[in-house]
């Protein structure tokens, strides 16, 4: 059964029993009204006798006022019998050998002074048949003793005719109010129906790929499909971020892997060039050592690039588990000065370090060594004849460490993607001997996660950039959980020193660069 019906079946039935129960209720409750106003009708007709229709002291019945009430009540066709103590009927005269005393459970409770009103089949005191009756019994005494008992009767036609006009008009509005039901819960039905539709029909869209869809729903609704429709456009919404990111990421990793091939290529046509050479006796004597040391330095390129990958992919599933204690990082800072020396020399740019001699700082210490190895790399590498200046200092339960320089700088767009995974800030370096990779950045800002530290840049593009790191102290960092993987201690060669004084994977620690 489609939903429309559903809901059309679900709200006519809730008013359909919402109306039933009210009309029984109503009739009931109109019925008892009926009822005791027929009965408090017929009371104050017998308080009006009482006061009037007998004498108290000589008990003489005043007949003529009587058959004047009943006159009066003749439309209403109300009757009145008069019984003594005895519970014999005086009045009327004529009709005292037809009226039945009064039954002795009635006349019991007259004689303890309550008046008796109750619906009887009985002889009609004028027409004399049996019909149905409403009689209302008032005892009268005297001194506490009883005198006389005043009975009213009515019929009770009068009664059930106004409770059946009264159950016919509400027949008439219980068929107009259906027939009201069921267009009101058509209109309702048709209303959440067509807001699902909507949700439906977005769906099918998403679902083809197409995350431009709108669901548009009226801002005044609150309900739940409304707030189903809110989810749903946040959840398009981050599809469509998603999707547009596995994309960009897609277009990063042809990216890399081309720029990859590319400098394999070069290093592989190199060594193939000097082994055929070799091989052949191409090359002389003499020439024959560089010739080695060229191939010995092509490798250890081509393995820094893919030690570069693999550690970047232990890094980011946390696979790797950090040695973190307390060092200091005056002596690496050092250490990292002097490695890159030769570098800095080369672009013309001049190394301060502005730190104390003992700064204390807790973290892991060959990874630690590699996140200031590779910043200092990049700035050295988009620097030229500029100054490079490095910055420690103690903070409160952290050790503080800032790297700036007077190069190129980056544009607010850069410093974006700065940390995306194969992103070059500056594709014109990615055929230098610094810019193979793209993964530098990546890797610094993955380890300052594990760490519970921060990183931040601050650029300008002209102006040069400074990068901002806080590791937290053994108090306040973060514990890291026992993972499966190898400890980072010698797990990587990205840390270890290579023959021309760097460090693996300096070379392109800073394709990621923010240059």
């Amino acid at each position: 059964m489609k939903m429309l019906y559903q809901q059309l079946l679900g709200f006519f039935a809730v008013i359909m029993v919402t109306l039933v129960i009210v009309s029984i209720l109503f009739i009931r409750s109109t019925t008892n009204t009926v009822w005791e106003n027929g009965f408090k009708q017929l009371e104050q007709y017998t308080d009006v006798l009482k006061n009037n229709a007998v004498d108290e002291n000589t008990y003489v019945i005043n007949a003529r006022f009587i058959q004047n009430s009943e006159e009066i009540l003749s439309d209403q066709h109300v009757h009145f019998v008069i019984y003594d103590a005895n519970n014999v009927a005086k009045y009327p005269v004529s009709q005292k050998s037809q009226m039945a005393p009064i039954k002795s459970s009635y006349w019991k409770k007259l004689n303890q002074g309550s008046a008796v009103a109750v619906p009887e089949l009985m002889t009609n005191p004028v027409s004399g048949r049996s019909q149905n009756m409403t009689i209302y019994y008032q005892p009268v005494f005297l001194s506490e003793k009883l005198l006389f008992v005043i009975a009213a009767f009515a019929p009770v036609e009068q009664i059930q005719s106004s409770i059946s006009k009264t159950e016919h008009n509400l027949l008439i509005a219980f068929v107009l109010s259906t027939l009201a039901a069921f267009i009101i819960s058509y209109f309702i039905a048709s209303y959440q129906v067509r807001r699902i539709n909507q949700l439906r029909q977005a769906t099918h869209q998403v679902a083809e790929g197409n995350y431009d869809v709108t669901v548009k729903m009226k801002s005044r609704s609150h309900d739940e499909v409304a707030e189903l429709a809110d989810d749903f456009r946040d959840m398009v919404t981050s599809l469509k971020a998603s999707q547009q990111e596995i994309q960009r990421q897609e277009d990063r990793r042809r990216q890399f892997m081309a720029d990859a091939a590319h400098e394999m290529r070069t290093p592989l046509t190199t060594i193939n060039g000097l082994l055929e050479g070799l091989a052949y006796d191409a090359i002389p004597e003499e020439s024959k050592g560089k010739s080695i040391e060229l191939m010995r330095n092509e490798t250890n390129r081509l393995i820094r690039l893919v030690n570069e990958n693999l550690d970047y992919e232990k890094i980011r599933t946390n696979q790797i588990l950090l040695s973190k204690h307390t060092f200091n990082a005056r002596k690496d800072l050092d250490n990292i000065t002097e490695q890159l020396a030769q570098k800095a020399e080369e672009a013309g740019d001049k190394i301060t370090i502005e730190a104390p001699e003992k700064l204390p700082t807790y973290a892991d210490h060959d990874r630690f060594v590699q996140i200031l190895f590779n910043i200092v790399q990049n700035a050295v590498q988009f620097t030229q004849n500029g100054q490079i200046t490095i910055n420690g200092k103690l903070g409160y339960h952290q050790t503080e460490f800032r790297v700036s320089d007077t190069g190129i700088g980056m544009s607010k767009d850069q410093m974006k993607n700065i940390w995306e995974r194969y992103y070059k800030a500056d594709p014109s370096r990615k055929n230098t001997k610094y810019g193979e990779s793209g993964l530098g950045m990546a890797i610094v800002h993955q380890l300052m996660g594990l760490h519970g530290g921060t990183i931040d840049v601050d650029s300008e593009l002209g102006s040069g950039t400074t990068f901002t790191l806080i590791f937290p102290d053994e108090e306040t960092a973060p514990k890291q959980k026992k993972q499966t993987g190898s400890k980072t201690s010698g797990n990587s060669v990205a840390n270890k020193p290579d023959s021309a004084g760097n460090t693996a994977g300096d070379e392109d620690q800073q394709g990621k660069s923010n240059k």
